[in-house]
């Protein structure tokens, strides 16, 4: 790609990560070189990290905790781990090894501070100009929606989590 642009997948609504993903399926489907860095997600069975080592071009990295963080008091090793995964996401997108980088659950990163916004910014103005660099997550910053070029709300109207449907295996993890 000659430009790569900025994609935002953002919402309450189940398929964020989803989006992504299939954006990246379909780059590597042509070829294209893609990495998914997932921040504050640290679970083994994730079916998507059994689907891209069957790919070729198709690399996903965990950056957190199999345990959920605590919002409000993150322990030192979620902001290491998040940080070593920005560190990451920096080298990834300001080198020309990749054409899609996949930053998954930066923006719930950034509302928990694990993740400075100044430093996501900084990253969206000095990515490589042929990266396309896709970010998701909840609460999404206005600064980040008016830096993007493309940006899509997922909106919940319903969930089965509220009949009390727990999550399933190649569904939802």
């Amino acid at each position: 790609m000659k430009k790569g642009l900025v994609q935002i997948y953002t919402g309450n609504g189940k398929g964020k990560t989803t989006a992504a993903l299939g954006q990246g399926f379909r780059a590597a489907g042509h070829g294209l070189r893609v990495i998914m860095i997932q921040f504050m997600k640290g679970k083994i069975n994730y079916g998507e990290l059994k689907a891209a080592k069957r790919l070729k071009d198709f690399a996903i990295e965990q950056y957190g905790l199999p345990s959920f963080v605590d919002r409000d008091h993150p322990s030192k090793k979620d902001v290491a781990l998040a940080r070593q995964g920005f560190e990451r996401a920096r080298q990834a997108a300001k080198s020309k090894h990749y054409d899609i980088v996949i930053l998954d659950e930066i923006n719930v990163a950034v509302d928990y501070g694990l993740v400075k916004l100044s430093e996501v910014l900084d990253l969206v103005k000095h990515k490589a100009r042929s990266v396309e660099l896709i970010l998701t997550g909840r609460y999404a910053p206005k600064e980040l929606i008016q830096a993007a070029d493309l940006v899509s709300e997922v909106k919940e109207i319903k969930h089965h989590f509220e009949k009390g449907v727990a999550a399933r295996k190649g569904i939802e993890y």
